[in-house]
């Protein structure tokens, strides 16, 4: 029987890190399988509520900020559809947060045990949103279909704000999961983030809501929410039309986003030699 010889030197974990987590790829699958696997496991409809949450939500958010509030769509973007493809990268981001701020917790035998990049496990649980992402997708062919909506050449442009959409997810996953493992005060953290930036992102209303009532200053500042240039990148794709992205705006969420990734990516490999002690 073949079998590789794993040898750990002083230092040398260190400068193969990465060429280590290309050779444990086969363990980054089987945490993101068995993960896809449990999450909806012992539940009566199973993956239908990837579904069923974004679906509602999509409608209480139209009632309340359409219906109610009278807030404009943007362009002539049906409301719903205006919400949910905002609703698309939020719930990726706010599930990617919770997935991996809890990961290294919910793995510590694991990381108690045996030796691989840690990184390995809160970018896994990524994939799990991910997942969650492309059932919720459906949908909103759904609505195109129901409203008649098609997206023009923008819609092209979409896979490079879900790129956007990932760097973020992981940057902002990766402060987390470190955190978590420190303070297990960030258990409670998280979801009132979650909640919290559902309320502050522009998911059930435009961002040129923004522009018009408040000065270019406060629109700069709206835009230090990584998840507004996000968004509004996904609209852009999206909606096509009248639709526009606040370039300036974009530019500082963008830069922001890769900020948290870079610093998310340097803070997890400062704490990770401290997780299977504290963990």
């Amino acid at each position: 029987m073949d079998s590789k010889e794993l040898i750990i030197e002083s230092g040398r974990t260190e400068s193969q890190y990465w060429r280590d987590l290309w050779k444990y790829r086969e363990l980054f699958y089987f945490l993101a399988w068995r993960d896809i696997l449990v999450r909806y496991k012992q539940t009566a409809i199973g993956m239908a509520w990837a579904l069923i949450r974004p679906f509602l939500t999509m409608v209480v958010f139209t009632f309340v900020f359409g219906n109610l509030a009278k807030l404009p769509p943007e362009g002539n973007a049906p409301y719903p559809i205006m919400v949910f493809s905002a609703l698309l990268p939020w719930q990726f981001f706010s599930g990617a947060l919770s997935e991996c701020s809890n990961s290294l917790v919910a793995n510590a035998n694991l990381l108690s045990k045996v030796y691989f990049p840690r990184l390995i496990v809160p970018t896994s649980a990524v994939i799990v949103s991910f997942v969650d992402f492309l059932i919720s997708g459906m949908i909103l062919l759904g609505l195109m279909a129901y409203y008649n909506f098609v997206p023009d050449w923008r819609i092209l442009t979409l896979p490079l704000f879900i790129l956007i959409a990932f760097a973020a997810s992981i940057g902002a996953g990766l402060w987390l999961a470190a955190l978590t493992v420190e303070y297990r005060d960030f258990r409670y953290v998280v979801p009132f983030i979650v909640q919290f930036g559902l309320y502050v992102s522009p998911v059930g209303f435009s961002s040129k809501i923004i522009a018009e009532r408040y000065s270019e200053q406060v629109r700069l500042l709206y835009s230090l929410n990584p998840m507004v240039g996000v968004i509004d990148g996904f609209r852009w794709a999206i909606l096509g039309g009248e639709s526009q992205i606040y370039l300036p705006g974009f530019t500082l969420s963008v830069g922001l986003v890769i900020l948290m990734l870079v610093s998310g990516i340097w803070y997890f490999r400062k704490m990770e030699r401290t997780f299977a002690d504290v963990v």
